[in-house]
């Protein structure tokens, strides 16, 4: 019975690329609900993972360990003929940056001349052109506010399922250090931290709240702020309370009302309660955190740096996991924890920008931190482009969370895993699209200012 389930997913999976694809293209394309329900869905689907893997190789330690389809790129399948098949409307066209994507792809592909295993080079540069396609449709697809306005409610579903689950990991199966529907505790902290953000950016900023719904965005920023203290992630908790700071400096400057006062004081108070509640956990955590995860952490980025320094070109997209094993000797000095188990293997480097360098070389770290803080600038020009205007909310909530997110992965390599590398490409298509919106608006301003000065010249 339970060889007959993989074989099931394949068949399902199958079933959905060829009649499900077709009948949800012609649904969309005639029915708003349903093109909205398939967007709302695609979000859903970067956290619940629903995928099949073809050539697996779950054994290893990878940063990808198959040639990954699921659920998420079904939806965009759907979504990119519905922009296509309207072309006219959508206007299709590269996002912004994507000359850096395609730089930072050519020298991961590049780095496959030293690869030990070219194979796994191939699961990750699949992974990078399934996030560009999704990059690319959830830019064309976000045209206007009308279709940004389907972001909140899609996030808002997420987060509640993420925290369903992180409930019943911590008080039904007794988790210490809940990781939800992610595969590590550090991944939901990082997705969490733009959660938790563009929920307390939305509530501070938005021009007109009832009560029902006031009440509504501040519980989805409690459940998210719920979910990366279950965590117990000494970095990520600090990182939140990094970028919280950030959301509200923001918000003040953008300018000030008696509801951010009240807000702001009354978060304050219940931060307070809240982790007076939670401080014996979280104090556990800190104080019985193992010294040997600081110094295999050194150890891995050690070898890291011998890596990048052996080989220009670096040891291959997606090989670390291998070449920081026996017969080689870029992580020799890491002490063996069985030194007569032959086939104990050590881990990854924990910080994404060394693991780049590692893998691709020094060039494509540099070029992959300009990718990343191209639009980190973005969104700061996005802050001052909408000021008076009720979106400012989102570039406010991406100015905190993005730093956070880049400086932890000093100390994870969480960007890379599925979950967070499409949520990241899902931020920087947002940020991408408002400064499109932005530009057809200022367009549009200029051109009636211009007409109707030629208009008053003409009869004046």
């Amino acid at each position: 019975m339970t060889e007959a389930i993989p074989h099931l997913k394949y068949i399902f999976f199958f079933i959905t690329l060829f009649l499900g694809v077709p009948l949800g293209c012609y649904l969309a394309n005639r029915y708003p609900k349903v093109e909205r329900f398939i967007f709302i869905m695609m979000i859903f689907f970067t956290v619940r993972m629903e995928d099949i893997n073809f050539v697996s190789r779950e054994t290893f330690r990878l940063s990808s360990r198959g040639f990954e389809v699921g659920m998420v790129d079904i939806c965009v399948l759907i979504l990119l003929y519905f922009t296509i098949k309207n072309r006219g409307y959508f206007r299709l066209k590269l996002p912004p940056g994507s000359w850096l994507y395609f730089l930072y792809f050519a020298f991961s592909a590049l780095s496959m001349v030293n690869s030990i295993e070219p194979l796994f080079s191939w699961f990750e540069l699949w992974k990078m052109l399934r996030m560009y396609v999704f990059f690319f449709t959830v830019y064309n697809y976000l045209n206007s506010f009308v279709k940004v306005d389907y972001l909140l409610p899609a996030l808002a579903i997420t987060n509640i399922y993420i925290f369903i689950e992180v409930i019943y990991q911590k008080y039904f199966l007794g988790k210490f250090q809940s990781y939800g529907p992610f595969p590590h505790q550090n991944s939901l902290v990082m997705y969490s931290i733009i959660l938790g953000s563009i929920f307390l950016a939305y509530v501070m900023n938005a021009e007109y709240f009832s009560r029902r719904n006031l009440a509504f965005w501040l519980l989805m920023f409690f459940m998210a702020t719920v979910n990366i203290v279950a965590t117990l992630s000494r970095a990520g908790l600090v990182l939140y309370a990094v970028s919280l700071a950030i959301v509200l400096a923001l918000s003040f400057l953008s300018h000030i009302n008696s509801r951010k006062v009240t807000i702001t004081l009354i978060l304050f108070f219940l931060g307070i309660a809240f982790m007076a509640k939670a401080w014996n956990s979280i104090q556990e955590r800190f104080v019985t955190a193992p010294m040997e995860s600081a110094e295999v952490r050194k150890d891995l980025a050690y070898a890291a740096v011998n890596m990048a320094e052996a080989k220009t070109l670096g040891v291959g997209l997606n090989n670390f996991g291998v070449a920081i094993n026996p017969p080689y000797e870029y992580g020799s000095h890491i002490p063996m924890i069985d030194p007569e188990d032959e086939e104990e293997q050590n881990g990854l480097v924990e910080t994404i920008y060394l693991m780049i360098a590692a893998e691709c070389g020094w060039h494509t770290m540099v070029v992959f931190i300009i990718f990343i803080f191209y639009y980190y600038f973005m969104s700061v020009a996005n802050f001052f482009n909408y000021q008076n205007n009720p979106y400012q909310f989102i570039p406010i909530a991406f100015t905190g969370s993005l730093l956070a997110i880049y400086l932890e992965s000093t100390l994870e390599w969480v960007l890379k895993q599925t979950n967070n590398f499409y949520q990241l490409m899902l931020v920087f298509a947002l940020i991408s699209a408002l400064q499109r919106i932005y530009k057809i608006h200022r367009s549009t301003q200029e051109a009636e200012y211009r007409a109707s000065r030629l208009q008053v010249q003409t009869h004046g």
